[in-house]
């Protein structure tokens, strides 16, 4: 939950019928990968804009984000800023991040801030004039495709950011992508698709296991649906 300038030095459908509270079987690893990025990629060329206006993706750029609207998700297309807010660890603090803040709007079943470090999460826009993402279907804890560099990281909805400014992930869905996930210098100036399905919910908020499972079966749904 933070307002802030970053200068990176890196480079309404129908809702999904699918429960989104499954949770990986004992023993089965997590794999991501059975949906592919061009797979999704390919249902989200065009843009039916669901928002009143457009956001920015840095507080510094002009307003060119859309959110957009598919069968059983929204989608916009934006840079990756890195969101390290949540508990203190090695890579998140006060320190390592001149913008940190230890809360995230999201809590785990124990009511604990996340762990932006460990926990793959995306940031929305907090509600606002131009789009209000609950009406949208969407919530805390709800899955989110990230698309970016021909990967996919399935995460969370885990934070609430600037209410005009798209484009924020957490420090390990960054680095799961395969992009610096330096607070300060990390990130991505653009070329990041953030798919989140409807009316999901991972659970409990705090499994990656959990996103993984259930946006594997979302993916597959909305590609069928789309």
């Amino acid at each position: 939950m933070r307002t802030r300038t970053l200068a990176l030095a890196a480079a309404s459908g129908v809702a999904l019928l699918v429960a989104a509270t499954l949770t990986p079987a004992a023993g089965a690893g997590i794999k991501e990968g059975s949906v592919s990025a061009a797979e999704l990629l390919a249902k989200v060329t065009s843009c039916s804009r669901i928002s009143n206006g457009k956001y920015r993706t840095d507080e510094e750029t002009s307003a060119t984000a859309p959110v957009c609207g598919k069968n059983g998700a929204v989608f916009w297309k934006a840079d990756m800023d890195i969101d390290c807010d949540g508990r203190v660890t090695t890579a998140c603090n006060e320190n390592s991040d001149p913008w940190f803040q230890d809360d995230t709007a999201f809590h785990t079943s124990g009511d604990q801030p996340l762990t932006a470090e460990k926990l793959p999460r995306v940031v929305v826009p907090s509600s606002s004039s131009i789009w209000n993402y609950s009406n949208a279907g969407i919530k805390g804890g709800g899955v989110v495709a990230v698309i970016c560099n021909n990967k996919v990281e399935y995460a969370a909805v885990g934070d609430t950011g600037p209410s005009k400014i798209v484009g924020e992930a957490s420090y390990a869905t960054v680095k799961a992508l395969g992009i610096d996930p330096d607070p300060e210098t990390g990130g991505a100036e653009s070329g990041v698709t953030y798919i989140l399905f409807k009316n999901s919910q991972v659970s409990p908020i705090g499994s990656h296991g959990a996103a993984v499972t259930a946006g594997e079966a979302l993916a597959e749904q909305f590609i069928q649906n789309n």
